[in-house]
């Protein structure tokens, strides 16, 4: 099959890739419009409202069929078939391009390697397109969750659950879908790694059977992906904490409040079987085995971050700071990026939300800032400058820093509690 598609030319590969690119949009229109807390009956896809014309064939083409539904304003508003047009349109011109980037132009490698004798290497042509593959999904994922929390403040469950599991799937079957880092760090590059659960900071690059990793391929690694897995599960559970009458009271309603809703037996179903398949995976070792703890560390890393902060700020603040499914979304991410691209893209949403912000409050004059779009715009950020964003400033910072890092980061997450807890009591004060 992937013979066959390097057989096809590069023109016929991407207009293929761009009515992909279409039909994406349309599932992610219809995600937008049918899968949200408040469903508007505006996607073709969706059962129309009661006082809609009935449906045209035209309707149903992607793109195209907007114009058509222009009929629908007085039910929808003026002007609401422009975002849905755009967003096909936009994944059409995206995933094509990202094929080229990827895939063609080396574009995440450094610049010196950027030449034909590197890119025409056969391993290196298949590590693209299965990059390739997990970006265009990842892609349409962030686009469905970013627009549903543009009008709802929320993004649902059911995007970044099966996301979640799609991009451990591809980790399973093997860590080649992971991004490169050019080795040495710091230095001209001459030779590449991926970027999986290991920290590359040497020379040489190490793998399963070098003596610092060899203990993920033990018993030690096994547990810590069972580990990840339960409280992957565990966080997307019903959990509510209430201490007003007493600890005892708190552990009894906590435990009712797990299975209070009728998804609590598939979510039993899912852990269930997720330590079944995460244990066969470890048995399979070698690339396998690499490739899925690299996600499930992602996993761990990119939500951990966000949850850690959430805790903290809404502790901090007395009321919630972010919504739960910021957590979840960037869990996703990186389970599908990996925890370095996890991390940078926590750190270049704030960058990405000053842009995003100003856009927005001109077109829509909404004040309410959700953080998901900032988190899906610092993940296609550090996707699009992956070279400078890890290899020139992330990695060779780490290298630096080494273990010190991780106090650092407790120094932070400690730090903005104390100055939003400041800043709660200033606000109480002054608005008594």
């Amino acid at each position: 099959m992937f013979e066959f598609w390097l057989a096809i030319s590069l023109p016929l590969r991407l207009a293929t890739l761009a009515i992909i690119g279409l039909l994406g949009g349309a599932v992610a229109n219809y995600v937008i419009y049918t899968w949200c807390w408040l469903p508007r009956p505006i996607s073709p896809w969706a059962p129309p409202s009661a006082d809609a014309p009935a449906r045209r064939k035209l309707d149903y083409v992607p793109l195209l069929g907007w114009f058509s539904l222009r009929r629908e304003v007085k039910l929808h508003g003026r002007g609401f078939w422009i975002r849905p047009l755009l967003i096909e349109l936009g994944l059409a011109i995206a995933i094509p391009a990202l094929y080229l980037f990827e895939t063609q132009n080396g574009g995440m490698l450094a610049e010196s390697l950027q030449v034909p004798e590197v890119l025409q290497l056969p391993w290196l042509i298949t590590w693209g397109h299965r990059i390739f593959l997990g970006h265009a999904v990842l892609l349409m994922l962030m686009v469905a969750a970013t627009f549903i929390d543009f009008d709802e403040q929320t993004i649902p469950d059911i995007i970044t659950v099966p996301g979640t599991l799609f991009a451990l799937l591809l980790g399973a079957i093997s860590y080649w879908g992971f991004m490169p880092i050019s080795l040495p760090i710091g230095d001209a590059p001459t030779s590449l790694h991926q970027a999986t659960f290991g920290v590359p900071w040497f020379p040489e690059p190490r793998g399963p059977g070098a003596s610092d990793f060899e203990k993920w391929w033990t018993s030690t690694g096994l547990l810590c992906g069972l580990a990840i897995w339960s409280g992957w599960c565990f966080a997307l559970a019903d959990r509510r904490l209430i201490l007003r009458k007493g600890y005892a009271k708190a552990i009894e309603f906590f435990c009712a409040g797990l299975v209070r809703h009728a998804t609590w037996k598939w979510l039993l179903g899912i852990w269930i079987a997720g330590l079944i398949a995460i244990s066969i995976v470890f048995q399979l070792g070698g690339i396998h085995w690499h490739g899925l703890l690299s996600s499930l560390i992602g996993l761990a890393v990119g939500g951990g971050v966000v949850w850690a902060i959430r805790i903290v700020a809404s502790n901090a603040m007395g009321v919630e700071a972010m919504g739960f499914g910021d957590v979840t979304l960037m869990a996703m991410i990186g389970a599908f990026l990996g925890w370095q691209a996890a991390v940078a893209a926590f750190f270049l949403a704030p960058f990405a939300a000053i842009v995003i912000v100003i856009i927005q409050f001109m077109v829509t004059r909404e004040p309410r800032i959700p953080f998901g779009p900032y988190l899906c715009a610092g993940a296609a950020l550090t996707v699009i400058g992956w070279d400078r964003v890890m290899n020139q400033w992330f990695l060779p910072n780490l290298y630096f820093l080494g273990s010190f890092i991780f106090w650092l980061s407790f120094g932070m997450l400690a730090l903005m509690g104390g100055m939003l807890f400041v800043w709660r009591h200033i606000k109480q004060r002054i608005f008594a």
